[in-house]
């Protein structure tokens, strides 16, 4: 039997342990709003890989109503490192899960339930990709020091986490690997080397309240002079260059028989480069000032302010994911399995930490339908599920590559590429 088959043989039969794990890890609801869910996943993930030598350290977020982030270490006879990226938290509050009945709930060849794909199930492949590392490249396994991250907040706004993650890089970290679900592409498994950077937003207006009936030529309506400038907000969106806007709440007035004072809209925006996105900032923050609603009385104008609440940077395509690509690339043709790349609209960690070590995302099981509960009778809407034949080729894929990359000379720069 040829060293490939054996890897294989070994993932299919630690594969029963690997959902039953999974199944555990689902059972916890661990919604970034629960803390104390969150905390006791931590707890069980360290458990879990407390076998293959990790010891484990829960790090308080800088956020009090979010639960810890987890690090789990082992550190190696050599000089080399290679960082391993998930998270713990879920987009479904408990009661949401219990409305839509969404739970753990195998059917043929798929899993439905809360994080079965984002991302528990790609805890469960970084597990069983070590423990086939330690069984048939014992050498190699020992002499890398391994850190594995998992992240409270992942869902929500988390920058502590990527300073956490930089300051857990040691000297010698050839790469920093991500677990997301792996992407689709007909035949073809997706890895991620590129993600947009997304910025939200709010947009306020002031206007001049006044009486709706006796007095409507006084003042100056914030709710209309709003809707102007959404519109505007909304044609920044530039398909050409992958830049898109989202208006996502809209609030404004108090009472019917009143003249608007006041009105807020908050949304976002994306864009895959850092020239794009800074393109989308300038033109976003350049709404500002005087509106063109006025009183009609005396021409009082509404005034426009906007802020920008939260900054997670674009992931460019740069040398250091490319080079990380070339290793699963080249595992791929090993392995006989077709694999492509991709750049991918949505955020992940992978974007904090991206020009600290060559990253590379994706690495994770195959499903679909990721943060959605809801099942309709009709089968047109299904809840987010993993697919059970996903783990074992990719578990096979992520061991040859990272077999490789732990052999290879010292990481490359992360500068972006032109």
């Amino acid at each position: 039997m040829s060293d490939l088959a054996l890897v294989r043989e070994n993932l299919e039969r630690r594969l029963p342990e690997a959902l039953e794990m999974l199944r555990q890890m689902v059972e916890i609801n661990s919604f970034t709003g629960n803390p104390a869910g969150v905390n006791r996943l931590a707890e069980f993930t360290s458990e879990c890989f407390a076998p293959l030598g990790f010891t484990a350290e829960q790090v308080r977020s800088t956020n009090p109503e979010f639960g810890n982030h987890l690090v789990l270490t082992r550190p190696g006879t050599g000089e080399k490192a290679i960082a391993m990226i998930s998270h713990l938290d879920t987009v479904f509050p408990a009661e949401e899960e219990a409305r839509n009945n969404f739970h753990w709930q195998p059917e043929g060849d798929r899993i439905f339930g809360p994080g079965t794909q984002d991302i528990k199930g790609g805890t469960v492949m970084m597990w069983l990709v070590l423990g086939a590392l330690r069984d048939h490249a014992p050498a190699l396994f020992e002499q890398t020091t391994w850190t594995l991250l998992l992240n409270s907040s992942e869902e929500r706004f988390s920058p502590d986490f990527g300073d956490l993650c930089r300051s857990r890089f040691r000297p010698g970290t050839l790469a920093a690997l991500v677990f997301e679900a792996e992407g689709r592409a007909a035949h073809q498994s997706l890895m991620v080397v590129a993600r947009k950077g997304r910025a939200s937003w709010r947009v306020t207006v002031k206007g001049r309240g006044s009486h709706a009936g006796g007095k409507h030529a006084q003042g100056a309506n914030a709710i209309v002079q709003l809707g102007l400038t959404l519109q505007q907000v909304a044609n920044l969106t530039d398909y050409s260059r992958n830049i898109t806007f989202n208006v996502g709440t809209v609030c404004g007035g108090t009472v019917l028989n009143r003249v608007p004072h006041e009105a807020v809209a908050e949304g976002e925006f994306r864009a895959f480069t850092p020239e794009h996105y800074q393109r989308a900032k300038n033109g976003l923050l350049a709404l500002a000032g005087p509106g063109a609603v006025r009183s009609p009385a005396d021409g009082y104008a509404c005034e426009v302010a906007v802020e920008i609440l939260t900054e997670s940077r674009p992931w460019p395509r740069n040398p250091g994911s490319e080079w990380l690509h070339s290793f699963w690339a080249g595992a791929a043709q090993e392995a006989g399995v077709n694999v492509g790349q991709q750049e991918r609209g949505g955020l992940s960690d992978g974007n904090l930490i991206w020009d600290a070590v060559p990253t590379l995302d994706g690495l994770g099981p195959w499903g679909d339908n990721d943060h959605c509960s809801e099942r309709s009778a009709d089968g047109k809407k299904l809840p987010e599920y993993v697919e059970i034949s996903s783990f074992v080729p990719k578990a096979t894929l992520n061991y040859l590559a990272i077999s490789r990359l732990a052999q290879a000379p010292c990481a490359v720069t992360c500068t972006p590429s032109a």
